[in-house]
């Protein structure tokens, strides 16, 4: 039965249209250091590759070159907020190195993981970027030992592998100084779970703007609100029912869905934000902070400087270098809008 295929262009038939033998065509097309090749017969090459229309074959060319042009990028879920940042910030980053990015989700699944890794080694990754949503300890296969790998968001316990990390204390300072700098000096802190890397840094950064300011910290004042607004409404409410002598005229939420619970709380007792109770959020997650009424001030996370700097230190990995620093953080940017 006859077909509509189209026959493949080899680098024969490239290397016929030219004149020249396949070698000769192989040493233009990976630009072979030393090989040299007169410039009237590289230009009869490159005619006779654009007149036939010939692509590369892109395994080939990595099985000899050892360089595929690849870095991979692991992630739980490809299309939340977070991990779309990160994916814009090493995407460009790459293509500033004619790179690309082979991107898999792993939804969380330990299988499924393993088995996008394995997949690409297979297609040569030059290295490997794991990013989680959210600031832990994680435990990557033995087979990412194979290639460069830079963790974004997370660490391994062990400490062996090369990490990008939000600076969790710095933004719990910035947000605590912001509201003492506004002249509150009785400031609660609806904290995520106490027991994660966030939740520490971000209280360790509280209590430090806090005694910088000649104030001592109440632990009192300090309540979990589970990262939920549902949990943060309740925690709100319990610091907000306090004689109005102990009542805080200011609230850190350790993430903007907090905020929005505590936005509740603050309102449905007749106060008003920012004139009775200041907030400032954690996160900027777009969808809530911006649109809060009125809109809240809040830090945001770093995930596209993130995904930047997790392409540097791969590129520079890849290419043999060592890195300065096996753990680097990025700054939390404070977002000034309205509610402080």
């Amino acid at each position: 039965m006859a077909t509509n295929k189209t026959q493949r262009v080899t680098m024969s038939d490239v290397a016929r249209r030219a004149g020249v033998s396949r070698t000769t065509v192989s040493f233009v097309l990976n630009d072979k250091p030393g090989a040299a090749i007169p410039d009237e017969t590289r230009r009869r090459i490159l005619e006779a590759i654009d007149e036939l229309g010939y692509r590369p074959n892109a395994g080939a060319r990595a099985l000899a070159a050892n360089r595929s042009g690849w870095f991979g990028l692991i992630t739980e879920i490809v299309t939340g907020p977070f991990a779309a940042e990160v994916i814009t910030g090493a995407q460009s980053r790459a293509w500033g190195d004619r790179r690309f990015l082979l991107i898999a989700a792993s939804e969380g699944d330990p299988a499924q993981e393993a088995a996008a890794l394995d997949q690409m080694l297979e297609h040569r990754v030059e290295g490997l970027l794991y990013a989680t949503t959210w600031h832990r300890a994680v435990s990557l296969p033995k087979a990412a030992r194979e290639v460069p790998t830079v963790l974004v968001n997370c660490y391994d316990a062990a400490g062996e592998l090369p990490c990008i990390l939000p600076d969790e204390v710095s933004g719990g300072y910035k947000a605590t100084r912001r509201l003492l700098d506004a002249g509150h000096t009785r400031i609660g802190f609806i904290n995520l779970d106490p027991a994660i890397p966030a939740a520490i840094g971000r209280r360790e950064g509280y209590e430090r703007a806090l005694r910088e300011a000649g104030i001592t910290p109440d632990p009192s004042l300090v309540i979990p609100g589970w990262a939920t607004a549902d949990g943060a409404y309740t925690a709100a409410c319990e610091l907000l029912d306090r004689p109005a002598a102990d009542r805080p005229t200011a609230l850190f939420c350790g993430n903007d869905r907090m905020a929005m619970g505590a936005y509740d709380a603050i309102k449905e007792r007749g106060l008003r934000i920012p004139h009775d109770v200041a907030v400032v959020g954690f996160d900027n997650q777009e969808l809530i902070a911006a649109y809060l009424r009125p809109k809240l001030t809040t830090l945001a996370l770093p995930f596209e400087a993130m995904g930047t700097k997790g392409v540097d230190m791969l590129a520079a990995l890849a290419a043999g270098q060592p890195l300065d620093t096996h753990r680097v953080t990025i700054d939390c940017p404070l977002l000034e809008r309205s509610s402080v």
